[in-house]
């Protein structure tokens, strides 16, 4: 039961019932295209008449279009619905510490162009690069209408003033990104941090059985974030910082993390942790000091990640040592929250078949709860990140309403 704020509420009205049941349908058609008005009025229990006035609203709104008659012993032939992914699209800007990919997307997330630019140290920089490859990526597709942008962003935003407030892996201060985007191409802009949008694209494209209602996506690269569905809502906290677990403490007195904290899950957990004990694993002394081997210094996680899968021992025992630190910090998720699937979206799943093991064993004997939660990977091929930005968006048009 969700206790009604009595201090910020909304009224139903017959405005909010057509809404609902709008969103219904929309939903039920994304669902089980194609679909006839017939059909849709069984499913949702509305009459066919309702149904029928819902569906020529979308088809004028150009979210559903008109497909093939169907079949029938007797009477009119059916007319399937379908959702109009030629017309309509959904722009997703990923943003990262060194590289940022735009996208326009059909509403299943399918993308029809990307691009990659390189992301500028200061977002005043980064505002100008990005636009013209905007304009670009509109002009370019006339035909299909864009609804939104969503921009997924390895730090937090600010829910009262929609502002970039806390990014420490990418080192910009306080700035407003929705703004300038919108000015410069008319269009609305949904801005969500990396893991609250991976959390939104595993709701909406992940694939997970009807009941899944509390999931937990857990991303992995120079930091760590965590996205809570919980109840079918995203957690975002009273200012939009909630899930924040990468930077809670998980050594006492450990390493300073960038945020100013020590011993922060993700100094122990992240791809840049994974780097650091391969290079201090692979120093040999001389002279009476540590100096790095050739092929330790420079190294990215990639090619880390390269190493292990050739067997390298002592990048095997790095890769091994991250999973480690990543089951415990994820062994706290499971006993405080119970969730029914953990998603681990990541580089470091290239080599699931070793760290899920980690892992899961990590997780098995540091949290003694009855919860039942799964714990599984995203392909990092899929681009989660970047699907979850079409998530942003598509959430506003096929979410369900705040009521009371």
């Amino acid at each position: 039961m969700r206790k009604i704020d009595l201090t910020n509420f909304q009224v139903a009205t017959s405005e909010t019932a057509r809404d609902i049941n709008r969103r219904i349908v929309l939903n039920l058609i994304r669902r089980h295209q194609p679909i006839s008005r017939a059909d849709l009025a069984r499913h949702s229990g509305l009459q066919r008449s309702t149904v029928s006035v819902i569906a020529e609203q979308l088809i004028d709104q150009r979210w559903v279009t008109e497909g093939a008659d169907g079949h029938t012993l007797r009477g009119r032939r059916p007319r399937f619905l379908h959702l109009n992914k030629e017309r309509l699209g959904v722009i997703g800007i990923n943003i990262r510490p060194a590289t940022t990919t735009v996208a326009l997307a059909d509403l299943d997330a399918n993308f029809v162009a990307q691009e990659s630019i390189p992301t500028a140290p200061n977002p005043e920089q980064f505002i100008d690069d990005l636009v013209p490859r905007l304009r670009n990526l509109i002009k370019m597709r006339p035909e299909i209408a864009c609804e939104g942008i969503g921009v997924s962003l390895p730090g937090r935003v600010d829910l009262a003033s929609q502002r970039l407030v806390f990014a420490p892996n990418l080192g910009w201060g306080e700035f407003d990104l929705k703004t300038p985007l919108e000015q410069a191409t008319g269009l609305p802009v949904e801005l969500e941090n990396a893991a609250n949008s991976c959390a939104l694209a595993e709701i909406w494209f992940g694939g997970h059985a009807e009941g899944v209602r509390n999931l937990i996506a857990v991303t992995v690269s120079e930091g760590i974030g965590c996205g809570l569905i919980l109840n079918y809502q995203l957690v975002q906290g009273s200012s939009g910082m909630a899930g924040e677990f990468g930077h809670t403490t998980i050594v006492e007195d450990g390493l300073e993390c960038r945020c100013g904290n020590r011993g922060c899950w993700e100094v122990y957990a992240s791809n840049s942790a994974a780097v650091r004990y391969y290079s201090q694993s692979a120093s040999s002394a001389r002279n009476g000091r540590a100096t790095p081997r050739s092929g330790a210094q420079g190294l990215t996680f990639d090619h880390l990640l390269r190493l292990t899968e050739q067997s390298d021992p002592k990048a095997i025992e790095a890769i091994n040592q991250m999973a480690r630190y990543m089951g415990m910090g994820i062994a706290r998720l499971v006993t405080g929250l119970a969730p029914d699937v953990i998603v681990v979206i990541g580089e470091v799943t290239r080599v699931w078949n070793r760290v899920g093991i980690i892992i899961s064993g990590t997780v098995e004997s540091h949290s003694f709860t009855r919860a039942n939660t799964r714990i599984v990977s995203r392909d990092p091929s899929s681009q989660p990140r970047l699907r979850g930005t079409i998530a942003v968006v598509l959430q506003k048009h096929f979410g369900a309403p705040i009521v009371a």
